[in-house]
């Protein structure tokens, strides 16, 4: 059962047509093997720039496909449908390709992002402590020709998979830093053994700890005021809402499978229910990306409604599935623990609050 939403263009239309062919053929009949074999997701993932689906976002001047933003959050809603840990790995490359973008350090824009598009460079993200409160994690010092980092950085995804990171810290005026520093041992530069998660951990995220590390100016993607992270929280609250969707339309898949397999009356209008439901919820989504026409109150609450619905979906996946689902190469369990992740990713307190609240609530 497919969620149909009404194309932006032709060419938009062509670029998605082609991500969808590339996941049904390439990635959804290895699914289960990138969910635990982490050589096996980094060359899918690889693959994903020879077929130009890395740099959709990245301006056509840069070397990309300048797509829409309508389009892209179409496809992060694909992505995580066929491999909730293909679209985890990506995203944490995409953010840091939007940190680039929006950089006023053009040379750095000129060298990766090009080759970020195509994946000749894979960069990941570590400023998610940035959003925390009380004593920054992570702190720059400036000095002559550059800033001394020092501090923690408790989850950088991709370890092994990608060459640098853009950091995160904060100067001692609160303002917010990103800059880009290797992914890979180096004096004043360590690196934690891959975390044992219970979902993803195929992706390898792991701890970094710096000692007056020192970033060039050169390596400085931006300076941000103090609160623009809280504030960019806020208008952004929609998107990694789009992977939820996704969850929730792979549960609905295996929902649908188990109808043509098993002769229940109640498994069809169960599905039907649930797919009405996910185009409602995937229909406003879309239709609220701009934050300057939307209020941020909806567009929190269609955050919480598309968790809520990767949460049903999959269960609903593992009810249809019965004590099959149990078994480590179910796609039910899979999509079960997938959902467990796009529940908290990008989470802020806000956020967490309207989840909970929907999770008590009888309507939405």
């Amino acid at each position: 059962m497919q969620t149909k939403i009404a194309p932006q263009n032709n060419t938009e239309e062509s670029l998605l047509s082609s991500a969808q062919t590339y996941f049904i053929q390439q990635v959804a009949p290895q699914a289960a093997l990138l969910d635990q074999d982490t050589e096996a997701l980094k060359q899918s993932f690889k693959k994903m720039g020879d077929h130009g689906l890395l740099g959709l976002n990245i301006p056509q001047q840069w070397g990309g496909k300048g797509a829409s933003e309508l389009t892209y959050r179409r496809f992060q809603i694909l992505i995580a449908r066929y491999s909730g840990a293909l679209a985890f790995l990506q995203t944490q490359h995409q953010g840091a390709i939007a940190k680039l973008i929006v950089s006023p350090n053009t040379p750095l824009k000129q060298t990766y992002l090009p080759l970020m598009a195509t994946g000749e460079m894979l960069v990941g993200v570590g400023f998610s402590q940035l959003r925390r409160q009380g004593k920054p994690l992570m702190q720059a010092t400036p000095v002559t020709g550059g800033y001394l980092l020092t501090g923690e950085v408790p989850w950088i995804t991709g370890w092994n998979i990608f060459e640098e990171f853009i950091i995160g810290a904060t100067l001692p005026t609160s303002e917010a830093l990103y800059g880009i520093i290797p992914f890979r041992e180096e004096p004043g530069l360590h690196f934690s053994q891959p975390m044992e998660l219970a979902v993803m951990g195929v992706t390898n995220t792991v701890k970094a700890t710096l000692t007056d590390w020192f970033l060039p100016c050169d390596r400085l993607v931006s300076l941000h005021p103090p609160g623009t992270v809280q504030e960019s929280d806020r208008k952004n609250v929609l998107h990694h809402g789009f992977f939820a969707l996704g969850c929730a339309q792979a549960g609905l898949d295996i929902l649908e499978q188990a109808c043509q397999q098993k002769s229940l009356p109640f498994l069809q209008p169960a599905l039907d229910s649930l797919h009405n439901e996910l185009m409602q919820c995937t229909q406003g989504m879309l239709a609220s990306l701009s934050p300057d026409r939307v209020l941020y109150e909806k567009r929190l609450q269609l955050r919480g409604w598309a968790i809520n619905l990767a949460s049903r979906c999959s269960q609903g996946a593992v009810i249809a599935s019965s004590g099959g689902a149990n078994f480590l190469s179910h796609p039910a369990q899979r999509v079960y623990r997938e959902a467990l992740v796009f529940t908290v990713l990008g989470q802020t307190s806000e956020v967490m609050e309207e989840t909970l609240k929907q999770l008590v609530s009888e309507e939405f």
